[in-house]
């Protein structure tokens, strides 16, 4: 896309959701005295587990568990789409179309009726269960690839591949920017090999996640997914993992299975909500801006804010 396209003027809005990665500690602090934090008790009945602890308490430590991490950073998701929905008089249009990065498309389905709220939850504390016992099998990182093209990200990656090495574009996130993933060893073949002034940056997780060495955490979340209703829902979710809209089809629990072993199409998603969905303002919903970041940086001109405390809602 040619920096700075405009998107067509449109009321239609896209609501994204980021995935793990974006927790942090007390990020439910700012919620716990709001309304929807009626939501956390749902899922902490439906996960069995105490999640208001993990957004009030959970140190850094415990929320890279990637199981906690999806659990905490899911629910939060989950509480401020419900006090978006029930704020009185805001004026802010019911989304066009959602997205979701990675764990976030579990909220995006979530938030567009495509899943129930407790099936939704169900499939999270599988996703999680099912990526730890992965990471614990077969231990594995991940890096971000700045200031390289897609190119030169690719090329870089199929030399160290050629060389033995197990490691895999994992996220496209923007133009120039993409998430590497493999074994300790690949990653830092990669970080060895990258010259300047491209650099890597690790990530602070103990799995291979968007790779194929996910394969067993896809196959033990497909026999949950394949037990799982998907609803028609309010609007389409575009996909991690063929930057498409999807309503409440029978496609998700294959593209749900093929996101843990395939990239997240970000950037190509972004230009799929704006150029063909026509959503000229964007809402990030969820802790950060990571997601508001990379849509400032896509190119489209469009409205983009996010909302992480109820102050950011009005």
């Amino acid at each position: 896309m040619e920096e700075g396209t405009q998107a067509a003027e449109s009321p239609a809005v896209a609501w994204i959701f980021p995935g793990q990665g974006a927790q942090r500690p007390g990020m439910g602090l700012p919620w716990r005295d709001d309304p929807s934090w009626s939501v956390v008790d749902q899922i902490s009945e439906i996960a069995g587990r105490d999640v208001g602890s993990l957004l009030l308490d959970a140190d850094a430590d415990a929320l890279r568990e990637t199981d906690v991490a999806q659990l905490a950073t899911f629910a939060l998701e989950m509480v401020i789409a419900d006090a978006l929905r029930i704020a009185p008089g805001d004026g802010t249009p019911s989304p066009t179309a959602y997205a979701g990065h990675s764990l976030g498309e579990y909220s995006a389905l979530a938030a567009a009726g495509i899943l129930s709220l407790t099936d939704a939850t169900r499939l999270v504390v599988a996703r999680g269960r099912a990526m730890l016992a992965a990471t614990r099998e077969r231990k594995g990182t991940m890096g971000v690839l700045i200031g390289l093209s897609g190119a030169e990200a690719d090329q870089l990656v199929k030399e160290v591949q050629q060389a033995g090495h197990e490691v895999w574009v994992a996220n496209r996130n923007a133009a120039d920017q993409f998430v590497v993933s493999g074994t300790e060893e690949g990653v830092d073949a990669v970080a060895d090999a990258v010259v300047k002034p491209g650099r890597l940056a690790r990530i602070p997780v103990a799995g291979a996640f968007h790779t194929p060495l996910m394969a067993p955490a896809a196959a033990d979340l497909r026999a949950a997914l394949v037990r799982t209703p998907f609803q028609p829902g309010r609007a389409v979710v575009v996909a991690n993992v063929d930057a498409q809209p999807h309503d409440g089809s029978a496609d998700w629990p294959g593209l749900a299975t093929a996101q843990l072993t395939s990239p997240v199409l970000w950037a190509d998603s972004v230009d799929v909500l704006i150029g063909e969905l026509g959503c000229g303002s964007v809402l990030e919903i969820g802790p950060g801006k990571a997601l508001t970041n990379l849509v400032k940086r896509s190119g489209w001109t469009v409205t983009v804010r996010s909302v992480s405390t109820p102050d950011a809602m009005s």
